[in-house]
């Protein structure tokens, strides 16, 4: 049924100036639509949208909110994003390898990190 349908990827933050500063600026990603009266900005990322928009529950999700599916650019991204300022989070999980700060399990490859608000965001191989 919607299977055929593009899925948008939706992220509350508390400040939308400070998170186009991230998303922009550090992330490197160009506003597609732009309505600051609403507090809203969308982003083209690949053939998806990510929707950003204010919210008084921004960074309550504990869980990772948004996976950049870049192939075999993990290692590479991590450490021009690292370069940057972004930090990211080392987590220990079942099986898991570290290699500086990305997770590996064999070919596969993640590195996750947050936006000001406390959003998981990741990057990931497959």
């Amino acid at each position: 049924m919607l299977g055929n349908h593009e899925a948008i990827a939706t992220l509350a933050v508390k400040d939308l100036a400070r998170a186009r500063r991230f998303y922009e600026d550090l992330l490197g990603l160009e506003a597609e639509q732009a309505d600051e009266q609403s507090m809203v900005v969308s982003y083209k990322t690949g053939k998806t949208t990510m929707l950003v928009y204010e919210s008084e529950f921004a960074g309550t999700n504990q869980a990772t909110a948004v996976n950049f599916a870049v192939g075999q650019q993990v290692d590479y991204l991590t450490k021009e994003l690292a370069k940057k300022g972004v930090t990211f989070e080392r987590y220990d999980m079942g099986g898991a390898v570290h290699d500086g700060d990305v997770h590996v399990w064999g070919d596969f490859r993640t590195s996750w990190f947050k936006d000001p608000d406390g959003n998981i965001l990741s990057l990931v191989s497959g």
